[in-house]
């Protein structure tokens, strides 16, 4: 019995050691797990993200494809792949083309309204010219009264002109334009845009009238492609004067 707490105390070292042994292996492998879980939640939050933007991709898709069924026309949905980054042109890439039954001056819209047509089709991509782009004219008419006239784009995605709307013409702000139907590109009662503006010129005889257009132009990624009666039906030039333009809009006296 007296040998006894020698052996424990020789045997001190060895416990010790066991002891420490065993707390490295746990720590090791405690740290191991955190590794693991970290690795786990990254991977878990990258996934909670790609959700969220899938979420909100198919909230963006459901808008549009309620709003189609608004339109009446046939409609097809379209990304956006590519952006043209001319601060002089307002033009996207699609990821549809003329396999896609796509059609050269095809309206173009989302979910709130008109965003351009295609101006060029390729197998499987078109070119899009935005509303917003300074080549671009569209016959609109204000929804309140019927008045009809031209909407030019002015190089910003936030600003369309009307410069060809006299003075005493009954416009306000908030008075909303939409596609007249003129012209046989776009049908008639699209929301293009509301009236932010209104500057009569007493020396000049148009007002100064600028509107925003309602398309979401500066972060928008699908399109909706609204087919009416195809091709044939469209008007076939594109590139034509404002006076051109403003004559098809409003004809003189007796010719309407």
């Amino acid at each position: 019995m007296g040998i006894y707490p020698i052996q424990q105390a020789i045997n001190i070292p060895s416990i010790a050691n066991d002891i420490i042994n065993d707390n490295l292996a746990s720590r090791s492998t405690l740290l191991k797990r955190i590794e693991e879980l970290e690795r786990e939640t990254t991977l878990n939050n990258a996934r909670l993200l790609k959700l969220e933007a899938l979420e909100h991709e198919n909230i963006r898709l459901r808008s549009m494809l309620d709003s189609s069924f608004k339109i009446g026309e046939r409609v097809s949905i379209a990304e956006i792949i590519r952006v043209d980054m001319d601060p002089y042109k307002h033009h996207v890439l699609i990821n549809k083309g003329s396999w896609d039954k796509v059609f050269r001056l095809q309206p173009i819209l989302d979910s709130n309204g008109v965003l351009g047509q295609v101006v060029n089709v390729a197998p499987k991509t078109s070119q899009v010219i935005l509303i917003s782009d300074p080549d671009h004219a569209i016959p609109v008419q204000i929804n309140r009264n019927g008045f009809r006239s031209i909407a030019v784009g002015t190089g910003t995605t936030g600003r369309l002109d009307l410069p060809y709307i006299p003075n005493n013409t009954d416009i306000k702000n908030g008075d909303l334009l939409v596609t007249s139907g003129l012209g046989g590109r776009f049908p008639s009662g699209y929301p293009v845009a509301k009236v932010t503006e209104v500057i009569t010129n007493p020396g000049k005889p148009f007002a100064t009238v600028s509107a925003e257009p309602t398309a979401k132009l500066d972060h928008i990624k699908e399109i909706l492609l609204v087919w009416r009666g195809g091709p044939k039906q469209q008007s076939p030039t594109f590139n034509y004067s404002l006076e051109k333009r403003f004559e098809d809009i409003n004809p003189p006296d007796g010719e309407q």
